[in-house]
């Protein structure tokens, strides 16, 4: 943990999220993986959404998103 005084480092990770009903979806299924093993998420960017299309249709939906989180340090 960092003392009162210490600078906060933040580190920032891109993932590709996906979802069979939309985007929305896609990104907080990005976030909601991420969160079982990296701490102190604080935000995330949107990059780029695409699909995976079969037959003429939709059936994957993805996301592309940097999520930021706060780096632990020892004291």
């Amino acid at each position: 943990m960092a003392k009162k005084n210490d600078a906060t480092v933040v580190k920032v990770i891109e993932l590709i999220g996906s979802s069979p009903k939309n985007w929305e979806e896609a990104v907080q299924n990005a976030v909601k993986e991420a969160s079982k093993s990296v701490r102190n998420i604080k935000g995330v960017d949107l990059k780029r959404c695409t699909a995976k299309v079969a037959n003429g249709k939709i059936v994957e939906y993805r996301a592309v998103v940097k999520v930021a989180f706060i780096v632990e340090r020892e004291i």
